[in-house]
């Protein structure tokens, strides 16, 4: 079915208003997948925040363009999903765990940061924890050094108070 002009447009701006707000962006060929397996993982990509959508390449081409994603175009052949994400890690996540039980959904390409990212940066990508994951280690790591001097400076009144407890029990002892 052809979209009008007034429907492309539509398009081309909420593509664009994705791009904008995503960290990463990913274009899959899906050539070969059933209506079921695209319903999954788009129900598998929303859950997670990820935007997916099948989109004429000339529509894409419009709203990358001027983007950090505009190293995308050169690769905008044949039948393609495109994929966004404001945690690069899930979106990648998301499309790689798919192309993991879909041989017929491959990776095409993929950009972050307005670089321009092969199939094997965005598998390594995949398997990083994700943005929580990683903060909240961070703050485990950097809250260890407070903790220790808290216990150490606690340590200090702790024996005091144990020393005088030994020296009331011996002088009980004594009496």
């Amino acid at each position: 079915m052809s979209l009008n002009l007034e429907q492309k447009q539509a398009v081309v701006a909420e593509v664009s208003k994705v791009v904008s707000d995503a960290k990463a962006a990913i274009l899959a060929e899906y050539r070969g997948l059933t209506v079921a397996q695209m319903t999954d993982l788009r129900r598998k990509a929303n859950q997670d925040g990820v935007y997916v959508r099948v989109v004429k390449n000339t529509l894409v081409r419009r709203a990358v363009d001027g983007s950090p994603y505009d190293c995308l175009k050169d690769h905008l052949k044949g039948p393609l999903a495109f994929v966004a994400g404001k945690d690069p890690v899930i979106a990648a996540k998301v499309v790689v765990d798919f192309a993991k039980d879909n041989q017929a959904f491959k990776i095409m390409a993929g950009s972050m940061g307005g670089k321009l990212m092969s199939i094997a940066e965005m598998t390594a990508l995949a398997k990083l924890p994700s943005r929580e994951v990683l903060l909240a280690t961070l703050m485990g790591t950097m809250q260890a050094p407070a903790q220790k001097f808290v216990a150490t400076l606690n340590e200090v009144p702790a024996k005091f108070v144990r020393a005088l407890a030994a020296i009331r029990d011996q002088k009980q002892a004594a009496a």
